[in-house]
């Protein structure tokens, strides 16, 4: 049975969906500007923030289940969930205190002032205003390739990096607008949100990686062997490694997509102007050259994900992003 084409963006949904799980647009009945009006971008935006406190506890209560049959295969008892703990708050400590310059250093970004980069700085300090954020630091990526990305625990520790590539191809307007965009992501602390899953994420898939060695390099606990017990939870455990890590990463990335669209709404408000932002994603989605000091771990927080464009169906599941086509449709909506 053929998919459900959401008549406001165009993304693809399942069969039995009654509204669009990007912009929730009813999906039954004739579209009209009345029913977008009705399902806004801020009707996602508040769906999405609620969406996203339960997630990170889905996340948390998963990581701490994977603790304790972690604790029970190592027969090192509640030391388990203990030490799944202790791992996320460690790496949580050193993301927020040095998060910023490790994810400039990785990218290759460059701090500029106005005196080296007049017309950028100027536009992020208008956007800086019309958002109500302090001024961020500024960056550039000597870059052909087409992307920008916000980072900083919070808006007074704020950066916003743009690649070469972008400065030269956009005009004032588009730029405006991706800035407007980076601005967004600082003011509803989306870094920070993205820093905490991507933390839980990241100890929730180490875990699963440590008990799937063990399992097959290993051995199991004594008390396993005696009892029947010990199959069934060879079989959990062997279970809950390899799908653990696929189902963390799928709620970060549907996380991810969701951010997004909020932050390209946002950007609409301050600048007053979703044309600018729309035709620059139209810009960067057009351009085939790929950011080569992205990794998976910085991919999440780039304006437009610097690897491939995926196709709107595989984008559904699979990527951190939701398609350009998607965002564009939307932002002209509005």
């Amino acid at each position: 049975m053929a998919a459900k084409v959401c008549p406001r963006c165009g993304f693809y949904n399942s069969t039995f969906r009654k509204t669009c799980s990007l912009c929730s647009t009813p999906l039954d009945g004739e579209f009209s500007k009345e029913v977008a009006f009705k399902t806004s971008f801020y009707k996602v935006q508040s769906e999405n923030n609620a969406n996203s406190f339960f997630l990170v506890l889905f996340l948390f209560a998963f990581l701490i289940g994977l603790g304790f049959l972690f604790g029970r295969i190592f027969e090192i008892g509640y030391f388990g969930p203990i030490a799944a703990l202790a791992i996320s708050v460690v790496t949580t400590l050193i993301a927020y205190g040095g998060g910023k310059a490790i994810v400039m250093s990785i990218s290759g970004a460059k701090r500029v002032t106005e005196r080296e980069e007049p017309e950028f700085v100027h536009i992020v300090q208008e956007m800086s205003i019309a958002s109500g954020v302090p001024m961020p630091e500024t960056y550039i990526i000597e870059t052909d390739a087409m992307n920008a990305f916000a980072t900083g625990r919070d808006p007074k520790d704020g950066a916003v990096a743009i690649t070469r590539g972008l400065l030269n191809k956009l005009t004032r307007d588009e730029i405006s607008g991706v800035m407007a965009h980076e601005m967004a992501h600082i003011k509803h602390l989306d870094i920070r949100f993205s820093m905490l899953v991507g933390v839980l994420v990241g100890t929730i898939v180490m875990i699963s990686d440590w008990m799937m060695r063990y399992m097959f390099y290993g051995r199991r606990s004594s008390r396993d062997r005696k009892n029947g017990g010990g199959a069934v939870l060879l079989i959990v455990a062997i279970a809950l490694a390899i799908i653990s890590p696929i189902l963390a990463k799928l709620i970060q990335m549907a996380v991810s997509r969701k951010r997004e669209l909020m932050a390209d709404a946002r950007a609409a408000e301050f600048t007053r102007n979703p044309e600018g932002l729309a035709s620059a994603l139209e810009k960067i989605g057009a351009s085939s050259i790929k950011l080569d000091t992205a990794t998976r771990a910085t991919a999440h927080m780039f304006i437009s994900n610097p690897f491939k464009d995926f196709s709107k169906k595989s984008s559904a599941l699979f990527s951190t992003h939701p398609p350009i086509e998607s965002r564009i449709r939307l932002l002209r909506s509005m």
